[in-house]
């Protein structure tokens, strides 16, 4: 991976809506060449995101409560809570980028910081015809770990990926996850006993993207 230094921005909780308004900003801003690379790490509120591809059946039932947010990412139904990290990347690409090679990318500095916290990960190219498999699994029981969902606009990402942490994973059960019936969702702390400090995973994190 070439080297690329992001600054680094860190909040704990954050209203989705809100802070949706404030990656707007941040893309325009990195548009016009007035901040530079960054890695934004937060956590939301309960609340699904949907992706340009989600289907209607793939909905969960609205009698759970948590709100549905439709976004303008790539990829499909994910769930966003407490205990969860989430990371925005805004990233100006060179001309020679695409979003599905920065995805790579992404999903591989993810495998390295979950190395890092005891977890063997990995990405997964998607055979002809599968639905895709955009993220990170775990190596050993093959659950997924990581969602990544993202876009490209006017050569600037935004959006970015979910890392489950030590929250409560019963959402996931309540809808498809990823446009997967069968998927597993898993969280570190389910996959190492007392991996899931939020302070080290961030910090995992923020190093594996070479981000300060």
């Amino acid at each position: 991976m070439r080297e690329r230094p992001l600054a680094l921005l860190q909040d704990d909780l954050v209203d989705y809506e809100k802070a949706m308004e404030r990656m707007a900003d941040l893309v325009g801003r990195r548009q016009r060449d007035e901040r530079p690379d960054t890695l934004w790490l937060l956590s939301h509120p309960q609340v699904y995101t949907v992706g340009r591809r989600t289907l209607e059946q793939h909905l969960p039932d609205p009698s759970h409560g948590i709100p549905v947010v439709s976004t303008g990412r790539g990829g499909q139904l994910t769930y966003h809570g407490p205990g969860q990290l989430v990371g925005y990347l805004i990233v100006k690409l060179d001309e020679s980028e695409g979003i599905v090679d920065y995805v790579r990318e992404v999903e591989l500095r993810l495998v390295s910081a979950l190395a890092a916290l005891g977890v063997e990960a990995e990405r997964r190219d998607t055979p002809p015809g599968s639905e895709l498999l955009t993220g990170v699994w775990t190596a050993q029981t093959d659950r997924k770990i990581v969602s990544i969902g993202m876009r490209q606009s006017r050569g600037v990402t935004s959006h970015g990926f979910a890392l489950n942490v030590d929250g409560d994973l019963t959402p996931w059960g309540w809808a498809v996850a990823c446009g997967m019936p069968e998927v597993d969702m898993t969280s570190l702390n389910r996959e190492v006993s007392a991996a899931g400090a939020m302070d080290r995973v961030r910090a995992a994190v923020a190093e594996a993207f070479e981000a300060r």
